[in-house]
């Protein structure tokens, strides 16, 4: 086995059963929130489009309340360590079609277990670091994307300027080329209007 088996995994677990969904649906946003801050995944849960992340906000929610009250645990410690899907039962509804026939009709459940536990202690400073400078001014998300553009953008503009360069120093050293003359575009476009 490669890990700890889920019953067996460390940090503080809150559980919902039954949920109105299927494990396939949930599974696509838990993977999602997996390894975030719980900060982050709320914030992700709340802007979510999908139906099962309102369930997975409040079982987030729910997760953290317990690490704070059993465990004793800080809010702005911990993260997403852990969170799976099992299939629930499944409810059979029959739906009438032509002919006199009945098809089944599938409801399915599933039952939600999310983990939340510590950050490591690196982890931490890096995030806390981040935060003293945005409240400081220093830095802002913004801020740091249009730094990396703009550097971005002076890189490749000497090195398109490097070309340009070249190209014409390769123009001027070849006198094969003739000059391009107004006299020939006005032919070509007296020529149109002729037809």
């Amino acid at each position: 086995m490669t890990g700890a088996k889920t019953n067996e995994r460390p940090g503080t677990r809150a559980s919902v059963k039954h949920v109105r969904a299927s494990a396939y649906k949930a599974r696509a946003v838990l993977d999602e929130i997996r390894g975030m801050h719980v900060a982050d995944a709320a914030d992700y849960l709340d802007l979510c489009e999908r139906g099962i992340a309102e369930p997975v906000g409040k079982l987030l929610d729910s997760a953290v309340a317990n690490a704070e009250h059993n465990d004793l645990q800080d809010a702005d410690e911990l993260f997403v360590s852990a969170c799976y899907a099992d299939e629930g039962p499944t409810m059979k509804r029959w739906r009438p079609r032509a002919r006199g026939r009945a098809t089944r009709i599938r409801k399915r459940t599933c039952h939600i277990t999310l983990i939340v536990s510590r950050m490591d202690d690196d982890k931490l400073d890096i995030r806390r670091n981040r935060a003293e400078r945005r409240a400081a001014g220093q830095t802002t998300p913004r801020a740091d994307r249009s730094a990396r553009v703009a550097k971005s953008k002076a890189a490749t503009e000497t090195s398109v300027d490097e070309e340009v360069e070249e190209l014409i120093e390769d123009d001027a050293a070849s006198d094969d080329t003739a000059p391009i003359t107004d006299a020939g575009v006005d032919d070509a476009s007296a020529s149109e209007e002729e037809e």
